[in-house]
């Protein structure tokens, strides 16, 4: 039972910036077949992945697959295969999702039956608004008018000149993305700044690896702080207590939803809100984190709708709304336009 995989590259509607990273005009995913079940990796250098290290990763993870007694012990072989390689979570993370995905079609249910949740309590998603001159991001803004929600990359020396022209034309919530950009005095004196301007929450505010920074920052703001790239599996969660507000969890982060659900029921536990978040990627992945949002507090899952040849259809949005989709699996099919 070989693991069967493809490139595909997706091509950005709109080029694609945060405060660490250049523009981007596409992005290289993966996808992964195993017996029926489809699955994605949307690897990212910055956790060290590569579409050349997750080809690397599925050829260990093979012997694994094809040596399966029961490929609906899908805790078992996850067990196996994060033991034969550390890290490489977005490798995981497909062939969790291929492993999930077959399983709920043997079964004849959609992926939320899995775990007893209500299709209907499906968030609103957020739509990002990369880094950008302001009157760029005010045009995306207008564009993203079907969305109640807006997720602003910032992380520059004009951040509050951006907010204030985002605000000229939408009263929507906006989520402040900084991607690590700011240093903690930098954080405090900003989020001051942006309170005024209605910002439901800041993320990721100062360097990953900078806890005591974080938890100066969210000491001195009035703002939830949430940390996305300082956590990536439950195991991390602990040590944010009492540190942040919340946590973004990305099934391409964290190795798969087997993981996922774990970071959700840890971070539950130490009263951690949670957001699911994504990659640039695919509708596979977009929708597989789709049918946890009835689990979780905030979604941002619009990777596949900043694409403008995702080759598979899946989750659907009723004016920003995720709308699970009710077939078998993941939900997913490959279009045919």
């Amino acid at each position: 039972m070989s693991i069967h995989h493809s490139i595909i590259e997706l091509e950005l509607t709109h080029p694609f910036k945060i405060s660490r990273r250049a523009t981007d005009f596409f992005r290289q995913a993966i996808t992964v077949e195993i017996d029926g079940g489809i699955g994605a990796a949307s690897p990212t250098r910055f956790y060290g992945e590569t579409i050349e290290t997750v080809q690397h990763a599925f050829d260990s993870f093979t012997p694994i697959i094809d040596q399966a007694e029961d490929l609906d012990a899908i805790q078992s072989i996850m067990s196996e295969v994060d033991e034969t390689l550390s890290g490489n979570y977005a490798a995981k993370s497909a062939i969790d999702l291929a492993l999930h995905d077959r399983l709920a079609k043997r079964l004849g249910i959609p992926l939320f039956k899995l775990w007893g949740v209500d299709p209907n309590q499906a968030l609103d998603t957020s739509f990002t608004i990369g880094l950008d001159e302001p009157e760029i991001m005010q045009q995306k803004v207008i564009q993203a008018s079907d969305f109640p929600i807006l997720k602003v990359k910032l992380g520059t020396d004009r951040d509050l000149e951006i907010i204030g022209a985002i605000r000229e034309v939408t009263d929507k919530p906006i989520y402040v993305d900084a991607n690590t950009a700011w240093s903690p005095k930098e954080a405090v004196s900003k989020i001051r700044q942006l309170e005024p301007f209605k910002i439901a929450l800041i993320e990721q505010p100062t360097k990953a690896e900078d806890l005591l920074g974080l938890k100066f920052i969210r000491e001195h703001s009035n703002l939830p702080i949430f940390a996305d790239e300082s956590v990536n599996r439950s195991n991390g969660i602990p040590r944010l207590a009492g540190v942040v507000d919340g946590i973004n969890i990305k099934l391409s982060k964290c190795g798969g939803l087997l993981e996922a659900i774990r970071m959700i029921h840890v971070a539950r536990s130490h009263n951690l809100q949670i957001m699911i978040g994504c990659m640039i990627e695919s509708s596979i992945s977009i929708t597989a984190a789709a049918h946890l949002t009835p689990l979780v507090d905030y979604a941002d899952l619009d990777g596949h709708l900043l694409v403008s040849n995702d080759p598979y259809n899946g989750v659907t949005l009723d004016q920003g709304k995720l709308v699970l989709p009710d077939q078998p699996g993941i939900g997913v099919m490959k279009r045919h336009d």
